[in-house]
């Protein structure tokens, strides 16, 4: 079993580098071009199991992708965007500006503002519990059964933050791996031990 992170298409947000956490902004038409080419790459596959984000975005991905057969796309709520607080729709740079410093979410963090905002640790308490139903699913089939691929539809920073777990690394090594929007990589194992075997894989040509 491998477990497939996939962006979601591009967004207006994405495109302009602002902090997209709890805003549902939808995809452009560039981001849906982006979801439909990965059709391919899903169907030449066996896929197990498929989870999504709640939004909007990661969804309508899931969707353009394909995703929806021959599993059902089941939303999970751990698979949201990092809750950037008072930081939500601010560039790096704004924020940078603003404290007269430079800013990093991975080892600054964020502040409350309309929603509470999350520390990376809580991030990754939500990506290790995707994490955990993943492996849930693979060892509930039966012996010498092929589970098939899990695929994870989701976010940058999420995704990020999940593979460094995976890893067994701190959750703030996410920053190390840059995922762009409507790319997918493939997490899985050799000789038993977790690793990246693509990362940040555009669509087919």
């Amino acid at each position: 079993m491998s477990v497939l992170v996939v962006r979601h298409g591009q967004t207006a947000w994405s495109l302009s580098g602002q902090h997209t956490g709890t805003t549902d902004v939808p995809l452009t038409e560039q981001g849906e071009a982006q979801a439909r080419a990965l059709r391919p790459v899903f169907a030449a596959r066996r896929i197990g199991l498929v989870l999504t984000s709640p939004r909007t975005r990661a969804r309508r991905t899931a969707e353009l992708a394909g995703l929806a057969a021959p599993v059902p796309v089941r939303v999970d709520e751990d698979l949201a965007e990092w809750d950037y607080g008072a930081y939500e729709g601010r560039t790096t740079a704004e924020v940078s500006g603003e404290l007269g410093r430079p800013w990093s979410v991975w080892h600054d963090g964020v502040v409350p503002g309309a929603t509470p905002g999350e520390t990376v640790h809580q991030v990754a308490a939500r990506a290790r519990a995707v994490l955990a139903r993943a492996a849930a699913h693979e060892r509930g089939r039966g012996e010498g059964e092929d589970p098939g691929d899990v695929v994870l539809v989701a976010h940058s920073h999420l995704l990020r933050v999940l593979t460094a777990c995976w890893l067994g690394l701190s959750p703030t090594a996410g920053a190390l791996f840059a995922l762009d929007a409507g790319t997918w990589g493939e997490l899985g194992h050799e000789h038993e031990r977790p690793v990246v075997r693509r990362w940040s894989v555009p669509p087919p040509a």
